[in-house]
């Protein structure tokens, strides 16, 4: 194994060690001494491969938003493109119930960083957080291109954002009961209320949001 594979394997190994921490721990647990600790490894690892805890918690936000693309990528394109931005929606919360440390971390991250909305469709390969973004943008703009939306696909995409991650966030926090009751009773008839509001007909969004299963 070169010296550039074992770097890299480390840093892996490191940023599984960090989600598994979060997991069990909280933020609380995200210390050096632990993360070392779960790989076999002196302190010294954070900062060989790291520079410093700072950049590793960057690491693993990135690993979140890969895993949010991963979940958002499950959702395909059918004929009808407000049963995929719901399905998008769920795909979204789906990534915050199996992670909720890491979810709650990543756009800590993220947003420590001072990214404007409208920065994040600018292109940047590096950006994880961006690229999650412009996949909604892309659902978004085909919506409004079958006729079921008007507006801007940023400005959109950022309501829609918004207002089912404001949903996600108090689910998480406990708000809206265990289990799927949450769905039902609020994230469904939200979307509906949302892309109705944004142009499409309340019979149309009912019945496009109720082509898609509502289960984690």
């Amino acid at each position: 194994m070169s010296e550039r594979t074992r770097g890299e394997h480390a840093r892996t190994q490191l940023v599984e060690a960090a989600i598994r921490l979060l997991a069990d721990g909280g933020a609380e647990a995200l210390q050096a001494r632990k993360l070392a600790t779960e790989i076999g490894a002196s302190t010294m690892a954070v900062y060989t491969h790291f520079g410093g805890m700072a950049a590793l918690m960057d690491a693993v936000a990135r690993e979140g938003f890969r895993r949010l693309i991963a979940n958002m990528a499950t959702v395909g394109q059918s004929d009808d493109p407000v049963a995929d931005l719901y399905g998008l929606a769920l795909a979204y919360r789906r990534t915050a119930v199996e992670h909720p440390e890491l979810f709650t971390l990543m756009f800590r991250e993220a947003g420590a960083r001072g990214q404007a909305v409208g920065d994040l469709m600018k292109e940047s390969p590096s950006s994880e957080a961006a690229a999650s973004f412009r996949g909604m943008v892309a659902a978004v703009s085909r919506t409004i291109e079958a006729g079921r939306l008007k507006g801007d696909p940023l400005s959109v995409a950022s309501q829609i954002w918004s207002a089912i991650h404001g949903y996600v966030t108090l689910e998480l926090l406990g708000h809206f009961g265990r289990g799927d009751r949450g769905v039902a009773e609020v994230l469904s008839p939200l979307c509906v209320t949302l892309v109705v509001g944004l142009g499409d007909s309340p019979a149309a969004a009912r019945a496009s949001v109720g082509l898609v299963t509502t289960t984690v």
